[in-house]
């Protein structure tokens, strides 16, 4: 049986004081961070592909970071994701960019999922610790968010079709920064 149920040192509001967060209620119920990886899906507003709380949860992100948290209510998005957002810090930062810059100037590089002339192979890049991994559906990374990040990682292909949908290349490289 798991056990997923661990207090923290530090309560949730303490962590990321410049944030609307989870209501201290469910903030009370989740279990410790695990690690220094933070999923930025606030880009991404189609609850089927929000289903990757459930890949952020099982791998131990320490947060996911959604544009809103009114997500969690719709019943695609709690099909999908099992119950993981009452185990997965959930954040709504009010301005993303903001949200960014203050992640960087913490010390996390910020991981883009793109394929541009400047592009790291998933295969052969190294993560940080602390990693932000900045994610979007269709049309990629819009391009004043480009500028803010770090690093472009993308996926080796041998399709013709150009991109995974956006969950899928989440959970790849999630799972790549867990190895």
């Amino acid at each position: 049986v798991q056990k997923k149920i661990t207090p923290w040192r530090l309560g949730i509001q303490e962590q990321e004081p410049e944030l609307q967060l989870v209501p201290p209620q469910r903030a009370a119920r989740l279990g410790k961070l695990h690690g220094a990886l933070l999923v930025v899906a606030s880009l991404i507003d189609k609850p089927t592909n929000l289903g990757l709380c459930r890949t952020c949860e099982i791998f131990g992100a320490s947060a996911l970071v959604l544009d809103s948290l009114r997500h969690v209510n719709d019943k695609n998005f709690q099909s999908l994701s099992v119950s993981a957002e009452l185990w997965l810090p959930l954040l709504e930062p009010m301005e993303l960019t903001e949200f960014l810059q203050v992640k960087k100037s913490e010390g996390y590089c910020i991981v883009g999922v793109e394929q541009t002339a400047n592009s790291h192979s998933l295969q052969e890049y190294q993560f940080p610790e602390k990693t932000l991994l900045l994610l979007n559906e269709r049309e990629g990374i819009p391009a004043n968010l480009l500028q803010m990040l770090d690093v472009c990682v993308e996926i080796p292909q041998q399709g013709i079709i150009r991109s995974l949908n956006v969950h899928v290349s989440a959970a790849l490289l999630i799972w790549e920064y867990t190895r």
